[in-house]
């Protein structure tokens, strides 16, 4: 899933082992989260703290800001290196971010209810990845699907699309483009449509996801915006966008499979199909994909999972679950997809039980930068309105700034500070817990509904992926396809000009619509 720390291992001289060009490793997401909480701790020492007085609206009975009601508070001192509870900081200090930024809020969000939800979700998904249903239910679409011609790339793109919008499929791509490489180069194409029919359909779908819970739900939750709501009008952005992509895939893979020559990454591919090992890549028209082990077991694997995807989306939309609920539906579908595969002696029950621990270890890093990233916002002085807090002044000015400007300009420009912002941190729920705090009530301040302020995080986060070169899982896919960063980067960079561009009219429309 996209929250996994680095894939492709690389050597002291910014070469993958396999002699593949790749971008100098940046530095680890917790190092660049560790310096942010530094500049924050040093801020509050030259930064005033301010607050904002609240009032109730007679019509919809919400606490809103009072309209001019910002004032600086002078008696507000600058955090400390140590803190305890005497001290005027409440008991926070430089050194005491990281705990008191985990065990902050409660059950029903940030930050440790969403940690423990990234979690015990994460551990759901561990069990039905490794039961390998999933892996064999692709293969088996491949097997049937290589020789029609017309559905084979767009039957792929929207299959990789949806596993990016339903469960944050990310770095399961670099897997894919290894098993679909030999058979792109054998059937005529090539490996940069390798990579766009996985990793680029993935993004698309994590980008315009309706119910991702690693990136959409936890972005609404620090919103305070209900799980899950607006799903109509995404499903609407993720149609377009993967259209988009299909029809951009199709019309680059009939021009390579015209012209060869024509490919990126030509060279590099006529190297492959003539090197020692790779004789099935020389375009044998008689190439036939290995059958995968489909089975009864998978099909029963595959009908619980989406089954229960299914209840998901029901208890959010009919009953309104939140956090709680939704981590324990994806705890009780890990359960059965666990019994079925152990029914059909998939895996034994210490197998389920590894999976899930596995799964959860794998999202451990990111349930802790979600975590930590609190502290920032603690730090700061905290996120309540009428509370001291140096959060409150740099929301103040950043209303005054955007504050003239129309709703639409003011929620285009956070889509792209959400964008240049991915750079650093490639993490959806790291950037959502770093950047939702400020953004959701920003989009207060400036006229701008907080559903609109989580859906120009979202398309930020996960369409500048195609593009960036700290993003693990596109330098993982790039490695295993033979294809050189600044290849990919010259070659896509006109698609990902096209789908931010629609993506940005989308935010425009979303404002446009009062999009809540």
């Amino acid at each position: 899933m996209s929250d996994n720390s680095s894939i492709a291992q690389k050597t002291d001289t910014g070469t993958a082992k396999n002699d593949v060009p790749v971008a100098k490793a940046m530095p680890d997401a917790f190092i660049i989260l560790f310096f942010v909480v530094l500049v924050a701790a040093l801020a509050t020492h030259f930064i005033p703290a301010g607050k904002f007085s609240l009032t109730t609206d007679a019509e919809t009975n919400k606490t809103v800001l009072v309209a001019d009601s910002y004032q600086v508070v002078d008696d507000y001192d600058g955090v400390p290196l140590f803190a305890d509870s005497s001290s005027e900081q409440n008991g926070v200090g430089f050194f005491n971010f990281a705990f008191e930024g985990m065990v902050s809020g409660d059950k029903w969000g940030s930050a440790i209810g969403v940690m423990m939800f990234i979690i015990i979700t994460g551990g759901a998904f561990g069990i039905v990845m490794e039961t390998g249903a999933i892996n064999n239910g692709v293969l088996a679409l491949i097997a049937r699907t290589q020789r029609l011609e017309q559905l084979f790339i767009p039957v792929l793109f929207i299959l990789f699309s949806l596993g990016g919008a339903i469960f944050g499929m990310g770095e399961e791509a670099i897997a894919f483009c290894i098993v679909l490489m030999p058979l792109m180069l054998a059937i005529g194409y090539d490996s940069i449509t390798t990579v766009l029919v996985t990793y680029v359909a993935t993004q698309i779908g994590f980008a315009a996801s309706w119910m991702n819970p690693f990136s959409v739900a936890i972005a609404q939750g620090i919103a305070d915006v209900p799980l899950m709501s607006g799903m109509e009008f995404r499903l609407f952005v993720w149609l377009v966008l993967t259209t988009i992509g299909v029809v951009f895939t199709m019309r680059y893979a009939a021009r390579v499979k015209a012209n060869p020559e024509l490919g990126a990454n030509f060279s590099n591919d006529q190297r492959l199909r003539n090197s020692p090992g790779h004789d099935t890549c020389k375009g044998s028209s008689d190439f036939r994909l290995a059958e995968s082990a489909f089975t009864y077991a998978d099909t029963a694997i595959l009908l619980t999972f989406f089954l229960s995807i299914f209840w998901v989306i029901w208890g959010v939309v009919a009953k309104g679950y939140y956090i709680p609920e939704i981590a324990s539906q994806f705890f009780t579908m890990g359960i059965f997809v666990g019994i079925v595969a152990w029914l059909f002696k998939r895996l034994s029950v210490n197998q389920v039980a590894e999976a899930f621990k596995q799964g959860a270890k794998d999202l451990l890093p990111a349930a802790m930068i979600v975590g930590m990233a609190k502290g920032i916002v603690i730090i700061l002085g905290g996120d309540q309105a009428d509370q001291p807090s140096v959060l409150n002044t740099l929301l103040y000015s950043a209303a005054q700034l955007l504050g003239e400007l129309p709703a639409m300009l003011s929620a285009v420009l956070m889509f792209v500070f959400q964008s240049v912002f991915n750079f650093f941190i490639a993490s959806g729920s790291g950037q959502a817990a770093l950047t939702m705090p400020l953004m959701a009530p920003l989009s207060d301040l400036v006229g701008v509904s907080r559903q609109v302020a989580v859906l120009a995080f979202q398309l930020g986060d996960g369409l500048t992926n195609l593009i960036i070169p700290t993003s693990a899982a596109l330098i993982g896919c790039l490695g295993v396809a033979r294809v050189d960063w600044l290849v990919w980067a010259k070659f896509i960079a006109r698609f990902v000009l096209i789908v931010m561009s629609t993506a940005a009219l989308f935010i425009v429309a979303a404002v446009a619509i009062n999009y809540v």
